[in-house]
């Protein structure tokens, strides 16, 4: 599967305001949203395995890669595109082994030391960030803005999404930076348009 970065949608079923979790991923698709990630914090696996299986019957129908945060069982279990993990999630040389050569592993990086351990430990692509201050991310020390991510970027040759704090006031100039693409949540989930949301988030 060739994989498209440009725009990245995570889901947060916070943002749903009693919407379809299915409804929503699918207007942002047709909106223009190439890939997906299913993130979950505090749910059973059982749940967690439910609320992918549903996104999963969408993005197989579009075509779309499906990626899952965190938990290798998921993905292995749905056999999914691929996984995205944390600092603090299993190390990549172990989730490489478990779910072999041909999944996409990508790397949250929040420095160049990170992007380019990931890089050379064979993650598929990086998440960096967060670039601006965001609802999920307070500690402003930790934000990398434009410079840093422009820097970290000119240091690894993977593909590269920005993450943190993207809107469609801003993500342009993330563009500009020369990343392959953007990750947003509340961008598209806050909005009550979401196909006109994931439009707005598309180079014109």
């Amino acid at each position: 599967m060739e994989i498209d970065y440009s725009l990245y949608l995570v889901t947060d079923r916070r943002f749903l305001k009693g919407r379809s979790l299915k409804k929503v991923v699918e207007d942002s698709i047709l909106g223009g949203v190439t890939m997906v990630q299913v993130r979950e914090k505090d749910v059973s696996t059982r749940k967690f395995f439910n609320i992918a299986k549903e996104v999963q019957e969408v993005t197989d129908y579009y075509k779309i890669p499906l990626i899952i945060n965190d938990r290798i069982d998921i993905a292995q279990a749905l056999d999914t595109t691929g996984v995205h993990l944390g600092q603090s999630d299993m190390e990549l040389s172990i989730a490489r082994k478990i779910l072999g050569k041909n999944k996409i592993i990508g790397i949250s990086a929040g420095s160049i030391k990170e992007a380019i351990d990931a890089q050379n430990g064979g993650a598929d692509y990086l998440g960096i960030g967060a670039i601006f201050p965001t609802g999920s991310k307070k500690d402003v020390s930790s934000i990398l803005r434009l410079d840093g991510l422009k820097e970290i970027q000119n240091n690894v040759t993977i593909p590269s999404v920005a993450i943190g704090g993207i809107n469609k006031s801003n993500f342009k100039d993330v563009l500009s930076t020369g990343v392959n693409g953007i990750s947003v949540i509340s961008a598209i989930l806050g909005e009550d348009d979401i196909k006109t949301a994931s439009k707005n988030l598309l180079l014109k």
